[in-house]
C-alpha cells in the first residue's frame, strides 16, 4: 500500500515545482476584498504576487496591482521578506526594513497569527485550498481601524 506523498515545504509550495527546480519566482494571481466595517465602505485589489527565491532559503514577496476604493483607483504595491522558520511548513514574514510582521503557515496549529501595530491589532488566518490556491484574511481592529481584508490567490501557469 502506497502512503500519500509528504506535503512540500511552504517555500516549495509558494514557488511551485518548476520554479523550485529552476530558481524562478512563483507567480500567483491575487484578488482581495476590502471592507471598512466602521462605515461599510468596500473596495478591491487585483494583481499579481511574485515569490522570488533568496540565497538564504527564504523568499522575497512582491505584490503589484490595482486598488479600487471609493476615493482612489490606481496602482498599488507592497513587498515583504519571508524567512525560513523552525519548521518547513512555516515562514516568518518581515517588512522590507527587517521588522518582524507575522508567521505564515497552513497547518491547523499555526495558521493563525497576529501583529500589534499600535494602537490596532492585525489578526491573520491562512487556508490552503489545494495545490494551486490559498487564501488569507486580515481582521484589523482597534481605535483607528475596523477592517476585514480577504485575499484569494491562484497559481499562474509557468
Amino acid at each position: 500500500m502506497n502512503s500519500p506523498s509528504p506535503e512540500p515545504s511552504l517555500r516549495a509550495y509558494l514557488l511551485g515545482s518548476q520554479q523550485t527546480q529552476y530558481g524562478l519566482p512563483g507567480r500567483w494571481q491575487v484578488e482581495r476584498d476590502l471592507l471598512d466595517r466602521s462605515d461599510g465602505t468596500r473596495g478591491t485589489f487585483s494583481g499579481v504576487v511574485l515569490f522570488t527565491p533568496t540565497d538564504d532559503g527564504g523568499l522575497d514577496l512582491h505584490e503589484e496591482g490595482t486598488m479600487r476604493w471609493p476615493a482612489f483607483t490606481g496602482p498599488a504595491s507592497r513587498a515583504y521578506v519571508l524567512r525560513p522558520g523552525a519548521q518547513a511548513d512555516a515562514l516568518d514574514v518581515f517588512f522590507p526594513d527587517g521588522r518582524p510582521f507575522h508567521r505564515m503557515s497552513f497547518t491547523p496549529d499555526a495558521s493563525l497569527d497576529s501583529h500589534w501595530c499600535d494602537p490596532d491589532t492585525y489578526r491573520v488566518s491562512y487556508t490552503r485550498q489545494g495545490p494551486d490556491g490559498f487564501s488569507y484574511s486580515w481582521d484589523v481592529t482597534g481605535p483607528r481601524k475596523d477592517l476585514l481584508l480577504v485575499s484569494h490567490l491562484e497559481r499562474l501557469p509557468g
